[in-house]
């Protein structure tokens, strides 16, 4: 068994070799809390998610850290237009992130730090960078010499010479590529006191300190969206080895949900909030939705893609179900997954292609109880609980059937009792061969949402495709 990923820096899909065997270190560029996030945020914890499951279920020793962002240019001018403090702007966005990752089943990360609470390991790691002739303090600023760092932009593959970076409204550099770590004091701005004058972090800064504090000088996997490779990484990679870290050995970066071609963001006008969708979407569907696709694969918005989302997991929930009532019970799920959805999951995270076995073995357990195999159908729901539990999808955990997840799924047993009673004036229809209002008693459910499937036993309802 050997994990491959796509590792951004080799431009190439390589085995994954842990520094430290049977452990896997992962940090992941988490949120800046200026707003509420959209379905293009969560999509990054998603896909990281599914990633820490897959390296859990392989029997790895998991460690997650995913940072908070909770000072920057942004949030700042945030707290100016609404003429509150800084920091409840930050908490406020935090705590949603917060909301919409445990809404969509994402596993807490081991340790979430937020940027401000780790200023002296900043301070440490500029005042090693300057010893080391990599940076400068220039008008209570500081900032990193690029051209005394050979590797930088391998990442994105760019020559220094093309490079146009921001000003970043300050003066002082030695040269405009340079970045700032450190930006001096501003009337009315956050500061914290360091040996070159009270200011507050840059934006890249608080990374390269974070991962070194929870990770150490060296570590297996650093993740993000595509949108952070240059400027964030590229800064990221220059302060950490100039500082004397290894930093990462792979890079994975995940693709972005668009809209009419463009990718989603808030600038743009263009963003579908977390807080919105769940209103109108259960949330294991909008999970579905956003964490199937491949991870490098962007992903087009759009209401038609959802609705086949809600109809594809409506087939396997029905399938579950309807083995569940076969079987007179829940069924456990197997102990492992089939060899071949281990091999799609194996070969850089291949989701579509493990789904595809998830909907075959469906396929085959529909089949099985078609020709009432009850043996069968319950050995392929097993198969299946165990692949939908490691992409956070399986329908019998509390989570989505009525423990903790979203949209009123605590409301299931209220809603199954009104159902039943439509129905049961439905079959008194039937009953005194009343068809016409039979009909539009079904098509009425059909259109709120429900399916409504007649067997032997009686009719049954499921969450249908809307």
């Amino acid at each position: 068994m050997t994990i491959r990923l796509y590792d951004t820096s080799a431009r190439q899909i390589r085995d994954f070799t842990p520094l430290v065997p049977g452990c896997v270190s992962i940090y992941l560029c988490g949120a800046t809390v200026q707003a509420a996030p959209h379905i293009g945020h969560i999509r990054s914890g998603l896909n990281f998610d599914i990633m820490r499951r897959w390296f859990e279920y392989r029997g790895y020793d998991v460690t997650f850290v995913r940072n908070v962002t909770d000072i920057d240019d942004k949030i700042i001018k945030k707290a100016d237009e609404q003429n509150r403090p800084w920091w409840s702007i930050g908490y406020e966005n935090e705590r949603a992130f917060n909301h919409g990752y445990e809404a969509l089943g994402c596993l807490p990360p081991t340790y979430e730090p937020r940027a401000t609470g780790h200023v002296p390991e900043m301070v440490e790691m500029m005042r090693g960078l300057i010893e080391r002739g990599h940076a400068y303090e220039s008008e209570g600023s500081v900032y990193f010499d690029v051209r005394s760092f050979p590797g930088y932009l391998e990442l994105s593959n760019q020559d220094v010479d093309d490079l146009r970076q921001p000003d970043e409204g300050v003066s002082g550099k030695r040269d405009p590529r340079d970045f700032a770590m450190w930006k001096a004091t501003k009337p009315g701005e956050p500061d914290w006191e360091t040996p070159w004058g009270r200011g507050r972090p840059g934006w890249h800064l608080e990374c390269s300190a974070m991962a070194h504090k929870y990770l150490g000088s060296a570590f297996d996997i650093h993740g993000g969206g595509l949108d952070l490779i240059f400027p964030h990484h590229e800064n990221e990679i220059a302060q950490a080895k100039a500082f004397g870290d290894d930093f990462a050995s792979y890079w994975v970066h995940n693709a972005w949900v668009t809209m009419s071609g463009e990718k989603m963001s808030k600038s743009l006008g263009n963003s579908v909030l977390v807080s919105e969708m769940v209103k109108n979407w259960r949330p294991v569907v909008l999970r579905y939705y956003l964490g199937t696709p491949h991870y490098r694969s962007m992903i087009e918005y759009s209401e038609e893609a959802l609705r086949e989302a809600e109809s594809a997991f409506a087939r396997i929930e029905g399938f579950v179900q309807r083995v569940v009532e076969k079987a007179g019970g829940v069924v456990a799920p197997a102990d492992e997954v089939p060899p071949a959805f281990a091999d799609a999951m194996d070969d850089d995270l291949g989701v579509p292609q493990a789904l595809a076995i998830v909907h075959t073995t469906v396929r085959q357990g529909n089949s099985a109880l078609a020709a009432d195999d009850k043996e069968a159908a319950v050995a392929r729901l097993a198969e299946v609980r165990a692949m939908l539990g490691v992409l956070g999808l399986d329908p019998l955990d509390e989570r989505w059937s009525g423990g903790g997840g979203e949209r009123g799924d605590d409301l299931h047993g209220v809603v199954d009792t009104l159902v039943q009673l439509v129905l049961q004036q439905r079959e008194a229809a039937r009953g005194r061969k009343d068809w016409a209002t039979a009909d539009a008693i079904r098509d009425q459910l059909n259109q709120s949402g429900l399916a409504i499937e007649d067997g032997p036993d009686g009719p049954r309802w499921t969450l249908g495709a809307r």
